[in-house]
């Protein structure tokens, strides 16, 4: 099942997660295919606005919700939970239970709609940019999504559909909807059907209402607005379940959930000429843990710590990671391919995980001499630089996910594949998975047969030699099949990816 790249590791680099014991690598995960949502049938024109942007799951790993182009938000609930009581008795019987992970469909609501800023002539699309989970409250769900300008906090929660079950109409029925029954005398008919009592006034009858189902309702608790001058790429919530971040391409700033017309901006790198910005915010996240802590990546391959405790404005990093490149190899593609499209804290905060655009790279957050490890996700395209940039696919953002135990990271490509590493000490895993039904079957290597360059396929394909080729194992790829989302379940192998409309979930 192991694909053909091997991670790189660095020379001088500190044990991985899980190092300290030296333990036996563990054996590389057999995937397989658990649920599909939103599939497409064979030659069906996929809307732009059903593309998914964004998914996330929650804290406990329950739920799970997914945004798109449309500006949507779609939540799903595991189904296969025990209750404690079962999962005791199934311990007593010596029965270990096996079932993966199972969502079902919870419900959906209209996040954003598209506006139009009036002062600048700008549209602003309704796509989901973002979404994170906050902390349950009173059985309620509590999220924050966002599109380029605005964050908008939401609430769903069930709600009681009260129903009207009985007209209460018959006669008979009258004395126990408000007669003093067995008190006085019979009571006497009014030609409109009510009841007279016997002090001559007519009793007054209800319907009867019953409670008879529930339903789901999501309701914007608040929203976040006029913050940022560029396109939000990223929120984060604080471990404190008070504050947290939203940063643009050139500042961050600090919300606290209840007060939505103020934030703080803690992070400023505009330059007072625009001529000479150099770099840009591409990703920012806080620390699971300590809630002064967050980081922030760049677009030239730096993540920097920041301590919020150190100052009012963070201008100044408490620490930096960057891997420096080797004398005389820079190239016109190596800024933009060193750019971070995304990072995230492992699940202790020991570890950063970064992709730019060929590799996923993990740092210890105590060494920042270089990464611990270096995973190459799709070597086989740096031939291919050039096409690759003018065809703008070099500046697709791949986003990454880590296992909750710290021992596998996940990162997408093209032709709707992904790819799991083992970062465990002595893991050599490497697997790569295609987002179908049977997600193995790219694992197949043609030995025999040489791959073949782009110039080769341009006489039988000549409309799409910008788009296709072959990768180093032979098989074939197309960039316009791009596999940007996904996300690793909290606490099981359990992995929902995002290829175009479709969401489909994997687990081991």
């Amino acid at each position: 099942m192991n694909g053909t790249a091997t991670p790189e590791r660095a020379a001088s680099a500190s044990p991985p997660p899980q190092a300290a014991s030296s333990p036996p690598p563990a054996q590389p995960l057999e995937w397989r295919f658990s649920q599909v949502f939103g599939e497409r049938s064979a030659g069906e024109e996929v809307q732009d606005v059903d593309i998914i942007s964004a998914i996330e799951f929650n804290k406990s790993g329950h739920h799970l919700a997914t945004g798109d182009r449309g500006g949507r938000v779609v939540l799903f609930e595991r189904t296969d939970v025990k209750d404690h009581a079962c999962r005791k008795e199934a311990e007593k019987a010596d029965y270990s239970i096996s079932r993966h992970p199972e969502f079902r469909y919870k419900t959906e609501f209209q996040s954003h709609e598209p506006e139009f800023d009036y002062l600048k002539s700008l549209e602003i699309e309704e796509k989901i940019n973002k979404i994170k989970w906050c902390q349950q409250a009173n059985g309620a769900l509590f999220l924050l999504s966002t599109n380029d300008k605005t964050i908008k906090f939401w609430k769903v929660q069930e709600k009681k559909v009260k129903k009207v079950s009985e007209m209460n109409l018959d006669r008979s029925t009258a004395p126990a909807n408000g007669s003093p029954g067995g008190v006085g005398t019979p009571n006497a008919s009014l030609s409109n059907g009510g009841v007279l009592k016997a002090d001559g006034l007519p009793l007054l009858r209800l319907p009867v209402v019953t409670s008879q189902e529930t339903s789901l309702a999501a309701s914007c608790r608040r929203v976040y607005a006029h913050a940022h001058d560029y396109h939000i790429n990223s929120i984060s919530n604080n471990s404190d379940g008070e504050t947290f971040i939203s940063a643009d391409d050139l500042r961050i700033n600090l919300w606290n959930l209840e007060i939505s017309n103020q934030s703080f901006n803690i992070i400023d790198v505009k330059p007072t000429n625009m001529e000479d910005l150099t770099e840009v915010i591409t990703s920012a996240e806080f620390h699971p843990t300590h809630c002064n802590t967050l980081a922030y990546s760049s677009s030239k391959g730096s993540i920097r710590l920041v301590d919020l405790r150190q100052s009012a404005l963070c201008d100044t990093h408490s620490q930096i990671f960057e891997q420096h490149e080797a004398p005389g190899s820079r190239s016109f593609f190596t800024e933009i391919i060193a750019s971070i499209s995304d990072i995230k804290f492992s699940k202790d905060g020991r570890h950063i995980l970064s992709r730019d655009y060929m590799t996923l790279k993990l740092w210890d957050v105590k060494m920042n001499s270089g990464p611990v490890a270096t995973f190459q996700v799709h070597e086989y395209l740096r031939p291919k630089l050039c096409d690759l940039y003018e065809n703008d696919s070099i500046f697709d953002k791949f986003e990454c996910c880590q296992s909750g135990d710290g021992l596998r990271v996940a990162t997408g490509s093209y032709s709707n594949i992904f790819r799991v590493f083992g970062c465990g000490t002595g893991s050599n895993e490497a697997t790569t998975l295609e987002a179908t039904r049977t997600p193995t079957r790219r694992q197949l290597q043609n030995t025999t047969r040489p791959a073949r360059s782009l110039s080769t396929l341009t006489r039988a394909v000549r409309r799409g030699a910008e788009s296709t080729g072959i990768d180093a194992n032979g098989n074939s790829y197309d960039l316009s099949t791009k596999l940007l989302h996904l996300a690793w379940h909290p606490t099981e192998n359990l992995i929902a990816c995002a290829a175009a409309n479709s969401l489909y979930m994997y687990y081991a």
